[in-house]
């Protein structure tokens, strides 16, 4: 019975997640909400803006650089959390197991 209720409650996950994703636009629309704001204006004064002809590394250094700090943030929290959790305490040799 609890097999049944699961698979129930799938089916209607995935019901759902397909009947919202009905609505996005595209992918790679340019008439897309996201893409109708700053993207032209960003592309067109990368260089100006920031003095870098890259126009990637503006858009990620310059423009969005708090976001990518904040991702970096992330990426070193949890490479510490698996390093703190995954690491092998020694024991010393004159102690005892169970001391």
């Amino acid at each position: 019975m609890a097999r049944i209720v699961a698979i129930l409650g799938l089916v209607a996950v995935g019901a759902v997640l397909l009947w919202a994703t009905a609505g996005l636009p595209d992918f790679g629309d340019p008439l897309a909400p996201a893409a109708q704001h700053l993207s032209d204006r960003m592309l067109e004064g990368a260089y100006h803006d920031a003095h870098t002809p890259n126009v990637v590394t503006v858009m990620i250094a310059d423009y969005r650089s708090f976001d990518t700090l904040g991702e970096g943030i992330v990426v070193f929290t949890a490479g510490l959390a698996c390093f703190l959790l995954l690491r092998s305490e020694r024991r010393r040799e004159d102690e005892e197991p169970g001391a």
